[in-house]
């Protein structure tokens, strides 16, 4: 969770501009920064993609 902290005092390898724009260099990191921002911006889509991932795998591993 993120708190109410003013930018300019965050670390920079996670600071974004407007659009996304990675700045770590690492793809990980990157992409888990790009779904934060996601599902800030959309929760609702968001919760869709997890639910409908998680009903997929559940299918596909069928763990009863």
């Amino acid at each position: 969770m993120e708190t109410n902290v003013p930018q300019s005092t965050r670390p920079q390898s996670t600071r974004t501009t407007g659009n996304f724009a990675p700045t770590t260099g690492n793809p990980t990191d990157d992409l888990v920064e790009y779904a934060k921002q996601y599902a800030r911006n959309s929760p609702e889509k968001a919760a869709l993609w997890c639910l409908g991932a998680g009903f997929v795998l559940g299918w596909k591993l069928k763990p009863w």
